[in-house]
């Protein structure tokens, strides 16, 4: 099979890229193909200037039918004007591919039917978005838009920026160590037990999903999944274990999916310098974290889930990042000798989660079945139970306890007044008004006015920004006695971060497709303002026919219209 050149200009027959003198552009689609994979390549120079590809060469061919020769004449139309488009020299290449794409989607035909209902609230949304923030390369809306210090933006992709536009390397290391004490998106406090629910994440309304994947643990941990950003248990020696991580650190562990075996902490020196340490030096004890887990089997707590693609020994593990795989219960826990010769604490958990594992193809949860065969409870000592187990039944049969610790924000999560105050302002508020709110300026805290970008990709009012930095210059004199030394330039950082926008608040540029977004949104916003203040003014006179009707009728609320009508009133 004969197949052309993909868009990084490999071929797809060889895949190999080709050099430029054994390439071949077909003078009808201008697709590049391989000469040397084609069947039948021009014998000729002078030939490959009015060359046609496989796929337009087959559409030329002549039929004798007449559905055929209805086909071809369509060809026949379809690829004049391909090369009316390519003939016209006012139009650019861009433009060029932009009508031929149209042309072969059918999308120059005209609109269709289904664009003249009516619009609504966020397909109105969506219209401007679209119509403002738009590539100039691609002319598609923005995707991971990146923005130039003259206030344009465009992709990332077609800007061929890094991952991270305009963030050093040392941004980057101090974003990150800064991010395990950053925000946490769910109202839950700290000692939560079980899953998170969707009244607790203001930011989706979706909760923590089962099967949720995050690029690291500093995400886990902003989710509220297992908050602890290196160690691998979360709990309280006094109230019990929240989450576990399964990421590797121990050999004794054995993941099988629905249950698995897990080895507590503790019995490696890192004492001094060490931070890490893989060999074991001495032996585990119930205290601590591993007492937090006792205490979680003993009473029965749900315990949240997450792997990590660190386990490599497990088949379980997620390829990358760090996923929510649900809530275990723990129902025995006991201590043995481990691989390395020192005595480990050794839990034993099981899936009893209401939603189905990520690697399975259920529509349900989990059901009671019968505990797993542990042959090392032979040798095993301290052996606890879950307490009220019954047999072939290890579901939940009772609530989890109350947090003695409060949400994040100072509120209490007994009469959850925190939660229904953000989910009674997230009602009240149309997505026009989402909107507006995000294009708020990082220092005034309101909707930007004339908006700046700066170069490390954050948005402030120009005003603002230019306010920040009054009465400071951009360099100082530097004088040692009677000899002068080289100018200094002074450092101005971001108000937002430590990126020096020196040169930047030199010549600021406003963002004006950004500009024309939030002026969409704000004309828009105040025309419902009106209509709703409209259509209340005329649901009063509606509901009130019978009073006005009275006035009129009435002769006492009748004015005389002259003296003489005064006195005989």
């Amino acid at each position: 099979m004969e197949l052309p050149c993909d868009g990084a200009g490999i071929c797809m027959a060889c895949k190999n890229k080709p050099p430029n003198e054994e390439t071949l552009n077909c003078k009808t689609c201008a697709t590049p193909w391989h000469a040397t994979c084609l069947v039948s390549p021009p014998q000729e120079l002078s030939d490959t200037l009015q060359w046609e590809c496989p796929d337009c060469s087959m559409i030329n061919q002549p039929s004798t039918s007449a559905f055929s020769s209805g086909r071809s004449e369509e060809a026949g139309d379809l690829i004049a004007s391909i090369r009316r488009i390519e003939d016209d020299k006012s139009l650019t290449e861009q433009e060029k591919a932009k009508k031929r794409q149209e042309l072969l989607s059918g999308a120059a035909a005209g609109p269709s039917t289904s664009d003249c209902e009516e619009k609504k609230e966020k397909n109105d949304v969506l219209d401007i978005l679209d119509k403002e923030l738009t590539c100039s390369f691609c002319m598609q809306m923005l995707d991971r838009p990146v923005t130039t210090p003259c206030g344009h933006n465009f992709c990332l992709k077609c800007f061929q920026r890094p991952d991270k536009a305009y963030t050093t390397e040392r941004a980057k290391r101090a974003g990150k160590a800064n991010a395990c004490s950053g925000k946490i998106f769910v109202t839950v406090p700290p000692d939560h037990f079980g899953p998170i629910p969707a009244e607790n994440d203001p930011e989706r309304n979706m909760g923590v999903l089962v099967g949720e994947i995050w690029e690291d643990r500093l995400a886990c941990r902003q989710w509220g999944a297992h908050l602890p950003h290196v160690a691998g248990i979360a709990g309280q020696s006094t109230h019990g274990s929240q989450s576990v991580a399964l990421s590797g650190g121990y050999i004794d562990d054995e993941d099988h999916g629905e249950w698995f075996l897990y080895t507590g902490s503790g019995g490696r020196d890192l004492s001094g310098n060490k931070r890490t340490n893989k060999d074991q030096s001495f032996d585990q004890k119930f205290d601590k974290m591993n007492e937090a887990l006792r205490v979680s089997c003993l009473k029965g707590y749900p315990v949240r889930v997450v792997r990590s693609h660190k386990e490599k020994r497990s088949s379980y593990a997620p390829e990358t990042g760090v996923r929510y795989d649900g809530v275990y219960r723990i129902e025995k826990c006991w201590r043995k000798n481990g691989i390395q010769g020192f005595k480990v604490c050794r839990y034993l958990f099981v899936r009893c989660d209401n939603e189905p594992a990520p690697w399975t193809s259920d529509v349900q949860g989990d059901r009671p079945r019968p505990l797993a065969v542990i042959k090392e409870l032979k040798n095993a000592i301290d052996i606890t139970e879950r307490k009220g187990r019954k047999k072939r039944c290890w579901m939940w049969k009772k609530p989890p306890p109350v947090s003695k610790k409060r949400v994040a924000d100072g509120g209490d999560p007994e009469d959850g007044k925190v939660i229904r105050t953000i989910k009674r302002q997230r009602q009240n508020v149309s997505v026009r008004d989402k909107l507006l709110k995000e294009f708020s300026c990082q220092i005034c805290r309101k909707v930007m006015v004339c908006p700046i970008t700066t170069p490390c990709a954050h948005n402030f009012c120009k005003a603002c920004l230019e306010a920040a930095f009054a009465g400071q210059s951009f360099t100082r004199q530097r004088g040692q006695g009677r000899r002068s030394l080289r100018v200094q330039k002074n450092i101005m950082k971001c108000p937002s971060c430590i990126i020096d926008i020196a040169e930047f608040i030199q010549n600021p540029q406003v963002n004006r497709e950004l500009m024309g977004v939030i002026e969409s949104l704000q004309r828009q916003a105040e025309e419902e303002k009106v209509d709703e203040n409209s259509e209340g003014c005329s649901e009063e006179a509606i509901e009130q026919p019978d009073l006005i009707g009275d006035a009129v009728n009435d002769p006492i609320a009748e004015e005389p219209k002259d003296e003489s009508q005064k006195a005989e009133a």
